[in-house]
């Protein structure tokens, strides 16, 4: 039964907006039964065909799912309820570990690149019709890509990794396709997969990254596509180091026809050796944002990968956005050939801070993870006690559900904000919110 909500509509697409609306403002909450297509449409008077359209449009944008003869529900986290809603806001005097933001002290100034960029367009000024990329950028960024070993490939730029992640996805599957992707992961790709009308299908992650065995058996199962983090994991700091690169493209050898995806979330900010999986399979994507080093709100990422791929992402881009701003790729190129940030400084940085904080939680008896970047994974039980213990101590973490699937509970800790001062006060409050955790498989 609907109780007080009545899904209305004459047209498909009517019947679809009026679902996504109840979802929306919660008259319709997760796991909630829509009624059969026959009695919807006895009820709106419409034809059978014109609800089964309706319902296959929710489908595909990730906000129902249907279960043979138990019929549709509204999806356990649809599309239109994000898991970034999961967060904590910190009230004033709260420490804020929540956000997953760099430091802003170790981003670099951009008043001399944005310079250098407004100066080269004044010599040659942006107009349509020019080439969608810099060449300076694509040869820079190709030139990097080589010395770490990414195979040869066309280079893109789109607007952030989020951005590649799902035009490159969108390139090659279809709805109803299944993604292997980390659990825990980032969150943003655990939303962006069903929004797409695609099914996640989780793999579990040690330090290390992707479980061999965990990628095989989804592959098994009919994914179509692998999403992997090549250093820095969100949230878990995982890094791949040689021997599983080794073990997974062993694994991709076998399933030649799956689409890759790399995502060099810890590029410039972790000192780590990239150990890249491409060119394994016939179709993939490596992309490199440059949010983390040089700042979230340049929204530039280089995307590189076979010339399919690529091809099909620049042509469905050029019918949207065109192109980002070469502006933009400008300053970027300024900021890399001008060495403005260095690597192992602001890995040490972090390093430092993920390091002592882990030290200090292991001496309270609480396990955490946090190879490589400005994240630290610690698992709890109870992962809602454990926010709302830590808010009342002054600390506002991130709630685990933003990034897990079928993982054990946790919470994720960034970093950024602390100084060595806040090291001990900060593992006293963990202790207390989260108390002794049992070591966790994430297999």
């Amino acid at each position: 039964m609907l109780g007080e909500y009545r899904i209305s509509g004459r047209r498909a697409a009517e019947i679809a907006a009026s679902v996504e609306r109840g979802v929306g403002s919660g008259d319709l909450p997760p796991g909630h039964v829509l009624p059969p297509m026959r009695e919807l449409a006895a009820r709106l008077e419409v034809n059978p065909n014109t609800v089964a359209a309706a319902y296959r449009t929710l489908r595909e944008r990730g906000v129902i799912e249907t279960a043979g003869r138990r019929g549709s529900r509204v999806r356990p986290a649809p599309a239109s309820t994000s898991r970034g809603s999961l967060r904590i806001e910190a009230p004033p005097g709260v420490r804020d570990l929540g956000e997953g933001n760099p430091d802003p002290e170790l981003l670099p100034d951009l008043g001399p690149a944005l310079a250098a960029a407004a100066a080269a367009d004044a010599a040659d000024r942006g107009l349509y019709g020019q080439a969608a990329v810099v060449e300076e950028f694509a040869a820079h960024a190709r030139a990097a890509l080589d010395a770490d070993g990414v195979p040869a490939g066309p280079v893109a730029v789109t607007s952030g990794a989020l951005d590649a992640i799902e035009r490159v996805l969108a390139a090659h599957l279809r709805p109803g396709d299944a993604v292997a992707v980390e659990d825990p992961g980032w969150g943003s790709v655990l939303d962006l997969v069903p929004a797409l009308g695609l099914r996640a299908v989780p793999v579990g992650v040690d330090d290390s990254g992707p479980l061999p065995a965990e990628v095989e058996r989804a592959l098994r199962a009919g994914a179509r596509a692998l999403v992997v983090t090549d250093r820095a994991q969100n949230p878990t700091g995982a890094s791949l180091d040689a021997e599983r690169a080794r073990e997974l493209r062993a694994v991709l050898g076998r399933h030649p026809d799956v689409l890759l995806i790399e995502d060099d979330h810890g590029h410039a900010i972790v000192d780590l050796p990239l150990h890249p999986l491409a060119g394994v399979t016939a179709h993939w994507a490596f992309i490199r944002s440059a949010a983390k080093a040089y700042g979230p709100d340049l929204r530039v990422a280089t995307l590189t990968g076979d010339a399919v791929t690529v091809d099909r992402v620049t042509g469905r881009q050029r019918l949207g956005p065109g192109w980002v701003s070469r502006l933009l790729q400008r300053a970027v190129l300024h900021l890399w050939t001008s060495d403005a940030v260095d690597t192992r400084a602001v890995s040490r940085s972090y390093g430092d801070r993920r390091d002592a904080l882990i030290h200090a939680l292991a001496e309270r008896g609480v396990s955490a993870r946090g190879r490589s970047g400005m994240n630290v994974w610690v698992p709890v039980s109870d992962e809602t006690g454990a926010v709302a213990r830590l808010l009342h101590a002054g600390w506002a973490a991130a709630p685990g559900a933003r990034f897990r699937l079928e993982t054990p509970q946790g919470v994720r800790l960034t970093v950024s904000p602390l100084s060595a001062a806040d090291i001990g006060p900060l593992a006293d409050a963990v202790a207390a919110a989260a108390g002794p955790a049992r070591p966790v498989s994430y297999g």
